[in-house]
């Protein structure tokens, strides 16, 4: 475990007029954002950060050294939102024994939600030039940790433990090595990324970038949100490919079976802790410009306050990035994956002093650091999928990052 920071944070929010494109004011510094059309938070700086420690109880470890950290700080806050005063981004690891989950609180953030636009500073701050981002040139991509051949093979074996009634549910990802001629500017993807995906949540914290459709959950005082998706098809060549696919997908005994199980695991996660919970009884559909998706939009009102950090405690990992049951996809996940997911799949997002906060699950996203970038990729496998199938949805995710490094 390491920490550090600065004690105690002194931190001022003002408003401010309307930035009109959060991203542009990005310095060349390990940016931290959190967009979705247009609005959201967009940080740099280090007021304060640690790296949290593996184990099961690291969420409850987070949230111990947050709330010790906030009640320090001398707060001015003149806005009073959800996001507003001192915040905090994070990146957990998918595997809760596995190193690598971080928190960081920015010296400096900006955002802008609902008409509303503030800016909060932590100490003297002198403000980063902002430099005009740099193209990473040539893309060179190289196999991960298995070839495509090797990851197809993987997929069977696990298919034939859901044959044999091991489990129901396994979630497996890939990972695609990518070198650039040039160091990878992460506002370069972010700005790409949430331009062609604006219904996705674009994210970056601590060399994670990437731009999720799932929301893992959105906690506003006692309301939180989760949009659950399982079940996937690639966009068609033209409208009426694309409804067909879209017909089939929603049609489709094992898709439906892989979004049911997923809606179910979110559904016990939350229940203990919402005194109201709504779950549809049909999936919709979400469109993205490259995939579809069925998906579910969970509601409820907490029953005793908790921080958005119990909720992800309490919902990770879903069925929708794990498997059913959790258990037994966790152990076949480990034994035929073979790499470490690092922060993919694993919670990220931010939570402010209030405990307010948006968590996403950190898919379509890339490690990037210099010039190589890490991408991922995962699919969910049932007793009814074929390997070759599942490659090739692995693809078509996979060109989310792809196309963020290209252009």
């Amino acid at each position: 475990m390491s920490v550090a920071l600065i004690r105690p944070l002194v931190v001022r929010t003002v408003a401010v007029s309307d930035p009109d494109d959060l991203l542009a004011r990005l310095p060349d510094a390990a940016p931290y954002a959190w967009i979705r059309h247009g609005e959201g938070l967009v940080g740099w700086g280090e007021a304060a950060r640690a790296a949290v420690p593996p184990g099961p109880g690291r969420f409850e470890w987070a949230r111990g050294w947050l709330s010790s950290l906030f009640a320090g700080a001398l707060i001015e806050d003149e806005v009073g939102v959800p996001g507003s005063g001192p915040v905090a981004f994070g990146s957990f690891t998918f595997d809760g024994d596995a190193q690598g989950t971080v928190l960081v609180v920015p010296r400096v953030v900006l955002a802008r939600r609902d008409g509303r636009a503030w800016l909060t500073t932590i100490g003297d701050n002198a403000f980063d030039l902002v430099t005009p981002p740099r193209e990473p040139g040539r893309i060179r991509y190289a196999d991960g940790s298995l070839t495509a051949p090797e990851w197809e093979h993987r997929v069977a074996r696990a298919v034939r433990r859901i044959k044999d009634g091991a489990l129901d549910k396994v979630v497996l990802a890939r990972d695609l090595t990518a070198v650039a001629e040039r160091d990878i500017d992460p506002r370069v993807l972010l700005a790409r990324l949430a331009e062609r995906y604006p219904e996705c949540y674009t994210f970056s914290v601590d060399g994670l970038v990437g731009a999720t459709p799932e929301l893992l959950v959105r906690h506003t005082g006692q309301a939180v949100e989760s949009l659950v998706l399982a079940g996937t098809t690639a966009r068609g060549d033209g409208a009426a490919d694309d409804a067909a696919r879209a017909a089939a997908l929603y049609a489709s005994e094992k898709d439906r079976h892989e979004h049911a199980c997923a809606v179910a695991s979110v559904r016990e996660a939350l229940a203990p802790l919402c005194s109201e919970l709504h779950v549809p009884d049909e999936p919709e559909l979400l469109v993205l410009p490259n995939v579809q998706h069925l998906a579910s939009r969970v509601t409820g009102r907490l029953s005793d306050g908790a921080s958005v950090l119990d909720v992800v405690a309490a919902m990770h990992p879903t069925a929708a990035v794990g498997g059913t049951p959790t258990g037994a996809a966790l152990g076949v996940i480990r034994e035929l994956e073979g790499m470490d997911r690092a922060g993919y799949a694993g919670p990220v997002g931010w939570i402010d002093s209030r405990g307010d906060g948006e968590w996403g699950i950190a898919l379509r996203c890339a490690y990037v650091s210099g010039r190589r970038a890490r991408l991922f990729a995962g699919c969910g496998i049932m007793a009814g999928s074929d390997p070759a199938a599942e490659l090739a949805e692995a693809q078509a995710k996979l060109r989310v990052m792809r196309y963020a490094l290209e252009g």
